[in-house]
């Protein structure tokens, strides 16, 4: 399966670690950016990430700024995408099986590599459940013609 990543300068150390990591598990990993410390602005990486997952190029996303909050309202600009704030295994785990999260955000200021590694397992080996959550997503676009 092929996975985006991306993150602002915040989180670039981390990504890089992630992009290893992943491709490591056999992943094919495409990054959206950034591609150094230097400070950037987040909604640059985070709307090309976004649009590739609406048209369908990528299945799901992981993305990454300082607090994740930022990254995360950005991204959850976008129709189709649910992007879900996530800091253990266990919210990552749920943000796929209730929510359906088809992108992944977390604070790379307030977690550990390790940490993020285990949440990023945790989401890719969950699965959505379907059923009554189903229900509830649909109800989530707001907009006038939707």
């Amino acid at each position: 399966m092929k996975i985006a990543i991306g993150s602002d300068h915040a989180g670039f150390e981390l990504k890089e670690t992630l992009k290893k990591y992943l491709s490591e598990k056999g992943w094919e990993v495409k990054d959206f950016g950034c591609y150094s410390p230097e400070s950037m602005d987040y909604p640059d990486t985070a709307h090309p990430l976004c649009e590739s997952i609406e048209k369908h190029e990528f299945e799901l996303g992981i993305l990454m700024c300082g607090s994740g909050n930022g990254i995360t309202m950005t991204a959850n600009k976008h129709q189709q995408i649910r992007a879900a704030l996530c800091w253990t295994p266990e919210i990552a785990t749920l943000a796929r099986q209730h929510n359906n999260a088809n992108v992944l955000s977390m604070p790379a200021r307030f977690i550990t590599e390790e940490t993020a590694k285990n949440i990023v397992d945790a989401y890719l080996n969950a699965t959505f459940e379907g059923g009554r959550h189903q229900r509830r997503i649909d109800k989530i676009p707001w907009c006038k013609n939707c």
